[in-house]
């Protein structure tokens, strides 16, 4: 294994400037989710270098196939997202985006380049491994339904069918060198709340004439957050939340009607499911109650996302000894959510952080963000640890 992993590592540094100029051409040229045509085609390309086989799946998506030399009818799945945020970025960066309004504000270039960088690496390996790894480039993890699920839909995980599905996403809050792990449950499930509140307008001064919309949205909210404190089991993570709020109204008039566009995420499938029909109980009997009617959506998103946890944890002593295990950190539980998890519902998978941030560089700003970048020196890590963590698994 230590020769393994020397090669490994010797093979990430020679690599690693090439990824570095994938990451920028793919960092100056974003598409959004589901039309990542240019994406797309780029990265068959570069699989036509290598001479690795693909096929195209989901409209955008791509899969390649690399098969060690050695005999073994084990599957391994890496993937990489590889879609883009409609957010206008930062000034003044050489590689910075091309296409005004959109940006890889979330890291999906990393994730994207990286997969290739791996796919070099593994080709650079194949006299030396058994098995197969099955490339999953995908598109529209920022968008409902996610890529995810509509890859899976079109059979991803099958012919060949992977015993595990690995990947990984930038995290700005872990230090350039480092990399976190979490066994189990690791991000929340996530559905859209749109709530439209119809009541009767007219002038503030002469309510008792009105059906006060924006008085019952307040009754709604408050009342919402009992479902969190008092009806949500302690143990089980759940967050409710409301982000957007229109009520076109002024300062002495009342308007007809009030929107609301929230977010549900938990931890437990069960769980969410009583709870969507709770919110529904709850908002129609506040709402009729108060003489207004509505209409309340929930648009169901993705599962939790699970981590395997023998997977996981065969994956982070792999990283711990091809980084040290000072360098590998274990994560709290993470209530944003990932179109990942609809793999780990199918499969055993292990979806870990790799460090991108470099505070004395003011490498700092979070994911989806317009100043987001990365310290890319995460990049010679990030190819030569899946790579490792792949073949390692391989040989198990």
């Amino acid at each position: 294994m230590a020769n393994l992993k020397n090669q490994i590592q010797q093979l990430a540094k020679d690599f690693f400037a090439e990824t570095v100029d994938l990451r920028r051409h793919l960092h100056s040229n974003p598409e959004l989710s589901f039309v990542e045509f240019q994406t797309s085609a780029f990265v068959k390309q570069f699989l036509d270098t290598l001479g690795i086989p693909y096929q195209s799946m989901a409209n955008t998506g791509v899969v390649g196939i690399i098969k060690g030399d050695l005999p073994s009818d084990k599957v391994i799945a890496l993937r990489a997202d590889m879609d883009a945020l409609p957010i206008t970025e930062v000034e003044g960066r050489t590689y910075g985006s091309k296409n005004p309004g959109v940006m890889h504000a979330c890291g999906h270039d990393v994730h994207t380049s990286s997969l290739l960088g791996v796919a070099k690496i593994l080709m650079a390996l194949k006299p030396s491994f058994a098995g197969t790894v099955k490339l999953i480039f995908q598109p529209g993890e920022e968008r409902l339904p996610g890529g995810a699920s509509l890859m899976i839909k079109e059979g991803v995980l099958s012919n060949p069918s992977p015993s595990a599905i690995i990947g990984q996403h930038v995290m700005p809050f872990i230090e350039a060198g480092k990399v976190g792990f979490r066994a189990g449950k690791y991000m929340a499930s996530c559905d859209e709340l749109f709530l439209t509140i119809r009541g009767k307008g007219g002038h503030g001064a002469q309510p008792h004439q009105n059906i006060d919309p924006i008085a019952i949205s307040a009754q709604v909210i408050t009342a919402l957050q009992q479902l969190v404190s008092r009806v949500a089991d302690p143990r089980i993570p759940t967050v409710l939340s409301w982000g957007k709020i229109i009520g076109n109204g002024a300062t002495n008039i009342i308007p007809d009607s009030v929107y609301l566009e929230g977010t549900f995420r938990t931890f437990d499938e069960k769980w969410r499911t009583v709870a969507h029909q709770k919110m529904r109980n709850m908002v129609t009997g506040i709402v009729e109650g108060m003489g207004a009617t509505c209409d309340f959506d929930i648009q169901k998103g993705y599962p939790f996302l699970v981590n395997e946890p023998k997977l996981t944890e065969e994956a982070r002593s792999f990283a711990i000894d091809y980084l040290g295990a000072e360098n590998v950190v274990e994560l709290e539980l993470w209530p944003a959510a990932e179109d990942f998890a609809y793999y780990s519902q199918e499969t055993n998978a292990c979806f870990y952080r790799l460090g991108t941030g470099n505070p004395a560089k003011g490498i700092t700003s979070a994911v989806h963000t317009p100043s987001f970048d990365i310290d890319e020196k995460a990049l010679e890590l990030s190819i030569g640890l899946m790579a490792y963590i792949t073949v390692s698994q391989l040989g198990n």
